[in-house]
């Protein structure tokens, strides 16, 4: 499962895959679900993908300010761990 993801398939998954309307994608990673209006079953929905696909673990609940970078980042650490 060593491979990555990139912002843009992060931001595409979470307009094609979750309540994100195209027009709130942002154009940035450091923002929370919670500032671009997505719930905590969007959340949920991320992390069994994100497990299925990278076999990643996210945290149960995101932690207060849990960003879209933080969430890339933590999955491509451990793709690249993978690799090492």
């Amino acid at each position: 499962m060593a491979h990555s993801w990139s912002t843009d398939q992060l931001l595409d998954f979470l307009v094609e895959q979750t309540v994100l309307a195209s027009e709130d994608r942002p154009d940035h990673l450091d923002v929370t679900f919670e500032e671009v209006g997505m719930d905590s079953l969007a959340y949920l929905h991320l992390q069994t993908v994100v497990f299925d696909a990278f076999g990643v673990e996210l945290p149960a609940e995101p932690p207060a300010g849990y960003t879209l970078a933080q969430i890339l980042t933590a999955v491509n650490a451990d793709a690249r761990q993978e690799v090492a």
